[in-house]
């Protein structure tokens, strides 16, 4: 037996009798309430061992009342759980001195552990800071995809730790690195955003750290770098992976040492910034291609944090299309409503181009259509008029059955998957797929870099984007032949 006292305080008697079932089995000493004033009375008493609480409650929302019960008990664990799944739940969970943050409905086991590590390891109360408003929540979507990404950015509010945030474009990264920044405990300090395959390579490292007059040809003028800028605040590394091998191995060294010199300087300069990188690539497949250092991707990969594509939880889309109405409309274009039709075709349709492909049809359809309800048919002709357009048929699960010209390379490859597992009905295929799969891709795929720059070994690499080394071995691993053409 435990011998450890847990006060769960919920409104609804069945979650109360299910929670006292399966913590009194887990071997906890359990007392139930169903209002705030009795929690706070028990709390207050000095009772519990650690609090298990629903958000709204019948007379007092509990986010009002964790401050009074973390001045008596600062270091009593308090578990809240809450059927409004929101990013800003998570985050004033977070804020007001919660141990953990579970939405409704919870995993029963999950509950169970969370509450053994809080009562083996206390935390303390984290670090407070004003409350932000809710008027412009930045991240949008209740599935269960999401609701882990919430859970991670509250933990990491109090932090200063370097996160690395993968996942495909238009999924939102520069929303979620702007949220740890304003939510986070360098709010009041710069939020400079940089993106690597805007900037002309051999202009990077004068735009991450600056340069010196006179350092080359055209610096008529000292210039402050990125990081002079958010000293003290946030510096954004978006697409890290198209940073040059030089600037990475400067970074490197600020990583490693805190300190950097301008382009042409001498003189060290001390930095005090925190660092969130993005990339839509696999960092992993780059180092080995030798374009990405390997200890530079372990100095930022401390937390990483990918996010889902819009096609991975499609069932936020109504959240996030009732959201950007609600955008549009304040920027002054005419309310909107879709009809069940049009919101089922969107809800299937695959979103090649993420969260930022819908917030482009909710304003297209705002602006062009003049009707308040918009109809199944006006999305059907919409969604056709995309280059991409995948709205999957009923049945098929999210897959294109047919093949046609419309038809995507992750689709190909999809369907060919299908028929090769198709071909082992009563087992598996032999080890070794992913590198059968990828021998398959990449010949044809370096093949033609080479057909298009007529066997120029040099430009074919910089087509493809890895080093001249990496393509002639793979040219020889894959026993590609190669001839130049004349012109």
């Amino acid at each position: 037996m435990h011998n450890r006292h847990i006060i769960v305080a919920d409104d609804d008697a069945a979650i109360r009798t299910v929670l006292n079932q399966a913590l009194s089995r887990a071997g906890y000493e359990v007392r139930s309430t169903g209002n705030c004033a009795t929690l706070w009375r028990w709390v207050a008493q000095g009772e519990g061992d650690l609090v298990i609480t629903d958000v709204m409650m019948p007379d007092e929302n509990v986010f009002d009342l964790l401050p009074r019960i973390k001045r008596v008990r600062p270091e009593l664990p308090i578990i809240v759980m809450s059927a409004q799944n929101t990013f800003m739940t998570a985050i004033r969970a977070s804020e007001r001195g919660a141990y953990e943050y579970l939405p409704k409905p919870f995993d029963l086991k999950e509950l169970i552990a969370i509450v053994g590590r809080a009562l083996s390891r206390p935390r303390g109360t984290p670090a407070a800071g004003a409350e932000p408003g809710n008027e412009d929540i930045p991240l949008v979507g209740r599935s269960p995809a999401m609701q882990e990404i919430y859970r991670a950015l509250a933990r990491l509010m109090p932090t200063d730790l370097t996160v690395m945030i993968t996942g495909e474009s238009g999924t939102g990264k520069e929303l979620v690195a702007r949220a740890l920044h304003d939510y986070g405990r360098r709010r009041t300090g710069p939020f400079v955003p940089v993106n690597m395959a805007a900037i002309p390579r051999d202009l990077i490292e004068s735009e991450l750290f600056g340069h010196e007059k006179g350092s080359f040809t055209g610096a008529l003028a000292r210039s402050a770098g990125r990081f002079e800028q958010a000293e003290g605040g946030t510096l954004f590394l978006d697409e890290i992976g198209d940073m040059p091998m030089e600037a990475q191995t400067r970074l490197l060294r600020v990583l490693q040492q805190g300190e950097y010199t301008t382009v042409g300087g001498r003189v060290p300069i001390k930095t005090n910034v925190r660092i969130i990188a993005a990339t839509n690539k696999d960092l992993r497949i780059s180092i080995q291609q030798g374009i990405f250092r390997e200890d530079l991707f372990f100095r930022l990969n401390v937390v990483p944090l990918r996010l889902p594509a819009l096609r991975e939880r499609s069932e936020d889309v109504p959240d996030l299309i009732r959201h950007f109405f609600v955008l549009v409309e304040k920027e002054g274009l005419s309310r909107k409503q879709l009809d069940g039709e049009a919101m089922e075709k969107l809800k299937r349709y695959r979103w090649p181009g993420n969260v930022r492909e819908l917030e482009n049809l909710v304003r297209r359809l705002a602006a062009l259509y003049p009707q308040e309800t918009i109809t199944g048919p006006v999305i059907e002709a919409e969604l056709d008029t995309l280059p991409l357009a995948q709205s999957a048929p009923a049945g098929t699960n999210g897959r294109r059955q047919a093949s046609g010209e419309n038809e995507t390379l992750s689709g190909a490859v999809e369907r060919h998957l299908a028929d090769y597992f198709s071909g082992y009905r009563d087992t598996l295929p032999p080890p070794g797929l992913y590198h059968r799969i990828l021998r398959e891709i990449e010949g044809p795929l370096i093949g033609a870099a080479l057909a298009a720059t007529r066997g120029n070994q040099i430009r074919a690499a910089e087509l493809l984007g890895v080093n001249r080394n990496t393509l002639r071995k793979k040219v020889r691993d894959l026993d590609l032949q190669v001839f130049r053409t004349a012109r």
